[in-house]
């Protein structure tokens, strides 16, 4: 979501609360549209990150790091001139609107010490970050406005700073309680139009909820006997806005373990469509939030590429085996070739060259008469001939079709599992190995690298430990499989996979054939239905067995192998067993 005012009016406070006192030690500028400031306060440190993206706008204290341009812009620049090595005096918000101030105590150019103010305008596509001086006046913006660009408000250099146009809204923290209950309309207008439209700072997804644990119901319509418990419950968001009291979560999509939103308060209005994680710190979880979306977004880009090769090959796959499957639905007739060349030849004597068509009875089939076309210009013997032939050619093709079809099935098979170990690929490393793979197999050039010296890939395939102390290993694409089976595991370790889709190679290091518990097995289990295409359904199905008794056939490709003397497992994939047993 993008920041509103309640998220903003958290975010706020928790700031003033660290970071008044502080100092500013490095101002950077990684972005065109974003600053990161340096801070040291009390022994401790942090990076305050101001963003003025349209699509993202926000400020936060962050963990991410970024690379700085060689030349410094000129905002940067500007802002270092200004305030670099003054003191944070305040961190307050303008009502409940998405502007956040942070007065700072520097000296100016002539050693006198002065206040200025540095505004962030969370505002979506009219977002922008601006230095004003103590007189109100704009030292620069981020972004310069001009005319051409707005009428009703200009931000440039040397004009007064002026407030974006009020919306006209209240702010929820001033009314009182019977103010609140007179607030809400009864008419054709639902409860959740009306919360945002009434006051400033709510996003949609809080006036949904407000209204949701009110009724149990987002889009509920006003009425007489349900406007008392919504208007107790806007009083109650009133009330935790006021006294600080949030609880800040993000939600994650259930099924795909995206990170969707984050909100000051835990979103009940999805009920068991999502899953929540909790945070102590509102800073803590819009970074965390923003980490996991920028991780996401980054290695979908870099995987974009991969993603559409491979699923081209498999579009190609499957329109060559709609052909095969066409081929052989032909060839299945072919015994009537056979059958009309029988039948010309045991009749030579009843046919005449010339003939266009003859009937004769097959003896096939209890005497049944059939009509058989000839070619004119052929003997009687040569159009028996003819129909020997096409059944041959018919035989022939049927036979290399279905030699064919199952090599193309096989590769089908084998994209596929590529296409998951891309969806599966958490880091660089393992995409790029997947590139290697792929090279490997001829579907990508290969790539040459003069200036390195050739060296053994290295394998990281993700490590876990079980409750009862017993190392688990899972292979995150096809290369990292073979590794895990072939080279790390023993004979006496424990191989498991999921039965029938496509999935990791997970194994347990018994340590020489220790007997496992059935929690590590159930664990372990868990893990291989995780990294699979299984991940986001229930009691999936995963047969587990000794390593000995898995083989990879001779010519194989990565990845693929056989198994014999197996058990099956049943279990749910489970994202939080998964991070609590990773070590890597």
């Amino acid at each position: 979501m993008a920041l509103d005012g309640i998220t903003l009016n958290a975010l706020t406070k928790e700031l003033k609360t660290l970071l008044v006192g502080a100092r500013i030690d490095k101002i950077h500028q990684p972005e065109r549209d974003e600053i990161i400031i340096g801070l040291r306060a009390y022994r401790e440190s942090y990076r305050l990150l101001l963003c003025a993206n349209p699509s993202f706008p926000r400020v936060h204290l962050t963990e991410l790091s970024k690379d700085n341009p060689q030349s410094p812009p000129l905002f940067c620049m500007l802002l270092r001139k200004h305030i670099s090595g003054g003191k944070i005096t305040d961190v307050y918000q303008k009502e409940m609107e998405r502007i956040i101030c942070f007065d700072i105590e520097s000296y100016d150019e002539l050693g006198d010490l002065s206040t200025k103010t540095l505004i962030a305008e969370i505002m979506g596509k009219h977002s922008n970050i601006i230095l004003v001086n103590n007189s109100g006046k704009i030292i620069d913006s981020i972004f310069h406005i001009d005319i051409t660009v707005s009428s009703v408000r200009q931000v440039l250099p040397g004009f007064i700073y002026e407030e974006p146009p009020s919306q006209g809204k209240l702010d929820l923290t001033k009314r009182a309680d019977y103010d609140i209950l007179s607030d809400i309309e009864i008419n054709e207008v639902s409860y959740q139009k009306q919360i945002m439209s009434k006051y400033m700072g709510i996003s949609p997804i809080i006036a949904r909820e407000t209204v949701f644990r009110a009724l149990g119901d987002t889009d509920a319509l006003p009425s007489l006997h349900s406007v008392k418990s919504v208007s107790d419950e806007i009083i109650r968001l009133r009330d935790s806005i006021v006294n600080g009291q949030y609880s800040p979560c993000i939600i994650t999509d259930k099924e795909t373990s995206k990170p969707l939103d984050f909100a000051p308060f835990k979103i009940e209005q999805y009920e068991n469509m999502v899953q929540w994680e909790n945070f102590s710190s509102i800073n803590e979880a819009v970074d965390s939030f923003y980490i996991k979306k920028a991780k996401n977004e980054s290695m979908r880009q870099k995987s974009a590429a991969l993603h559409k090769l491979v699923s081209n090959n498999i579009e190609r796959c499957e329109r060559k085996l709609q052909i095969q499957n066409e081929t052989l639905s032909r060839s299945s007739d072919r015994e009537k070739h056979k059958i009309k060349g029988d039948l010309i030849t045991a009749n030579l004597y009843r046919i005449n060259k010339g003939d266009k068509e003859v009937e004769l009875e097959n003896f096939y089939s209890d005497g049944e008469m059939i009509k058989i076309t000839l070619k004119t210009d052929l003997t009687p013997a040569e159009n028996a001939q003819r129909f020997y032939l096409r059944y041959t050619k018919e035989k022939t093709a049927e036979e290399e079709t279905i030699k064919q079809r199952k090599i193309n099935l096989e590769e089908i098979e084998y994209l596929k599992s590529v296409l998951e170990s891309i969806e599966q690929a958490e880091t660089v490393s393992e995409i790029n190995q997947i590139k290697d793979e792929l090279a490997d197999e001829g579907y990508i050039r290969k790539r040459i690298d003069r200036k390195r010296n050739p060296k053994a890939p290295k394998f990281e395939p993700a490590r876990f430990v079980s409750h009862d102390g017993f190392e688990i290993f899972a292979g995150k694409n096809n290369k990292q499989n073979d590794y895990v089976t072939l080279k790390l595991a023993r004979s006496t370790d424990i191989w498991l996979h999921t039965k029938n889709i496509h999935g990791s190679h997970v194994i347990i290091k018994t340590e020489g054939g220790k007997e496992v518990p059935d929690r590590t097995l159930t664990e372990a289990a868990i893990i291989a239905a995780y990294f699979s295409k299984g991940k986001s359904s229930q009691n999936v199905e995963v047969d587990y067995t000794e390593v000995k008794n898995v083989k990879k056939p001779s010519g194989a490709k990565p990845g693929m192998v056989i198994y014999v003397n197996n058990y099956t497992a049943v279990v749910t994939p489970d994202e939080k067993l998964i991070e609590e047993l990773r070590t890597n």
